[in-house]
């Protein structure tokens, strides 16, 4: 999927949760395409993808075909996103998502398969405690997982920079990436309708 595509439809989510057709939560991302094509380029099909409430892209880009997601997004499910045929799973629950990674993880190494998992969280899930206990149990017990830290310094309306005066970025870590984005869209919603 190219940069204007996964734009475009992001564009027509907000359009249709603006004029009130989508009647649940939604969020949405914007500014990240390309580090997350380029991140995709070495996370194979049989690969695990699972995150938070943020993954319209994820899905798009790991194989999930663009009108089940929309028919997905549009029947409420936009932050809760599960499609295993596909290997994607997601948690709406800020930090839900990180044991079950690391749960299928674990699963993958007991049975000496082949694929990774791909954790995708915010940056201030990963100044959190429990990403901190699932990255060093994933590390000291040799798990096919990575991280990958999504860092627009937003914890819904809060920098996370000024939460915790200053930020510590996991940088160095083999098994963490992290990029850097600004989105034009607000945490929820699509900066028109008050979604609740």
């Amino acid at each position: 999927m190219t940069r204007e595509e996964l734009i475009a439809f992001e564009d027509e989510i907000a359009a249709l949760f603006n004029a009130g057709r989508i009647p649940h939560p939604v969020h949405l991302s914007n500014g990240n395409e390309d580090a997350l094509i380029a991140i995709f380029k070495t996370i194979r099909r049989d690969d695990w993808v699972c995150g938070s409430w943020r993954m319209h892209y994820q899905c798009l880009l790991h194989g999930v075909p663009p009108e089940k997601l929309k028919a997905a997004i549009m029947g409420g499910r936009s932050i809760a996103l599960c499609f295993p045929e596909h290997r994607i799973v997601s948690s709406a629950i800020v930090g839900g998502i990180l044991p079950i990674a690391l749960g299928i993880a674990l699963g993958i190494k007991r049975r000496s398969g082949t694929e990774r998992v791909w954790c995708f969280l915010g940056d201030m899930t990963a100044e959190g405690g429990m990403f901190h206990e699932c990255w060093k149990y994933a590390r000291n017990h040799d798990l096919p997982i990575r991280w990958v830290i999504e860092d627009n310094d937003i914890s819904v309306c809060t920098p996370t920079s000024a939460v915790w005066n200053g930020k510590t970025y996991w940088d160095g870590e083999p098994d963490i990436e992290r990029y850097v984005y600004r989105s034009r869209y607000p945490h929820a919603g699509a900066g028109t309708r008050v979604q609740f």
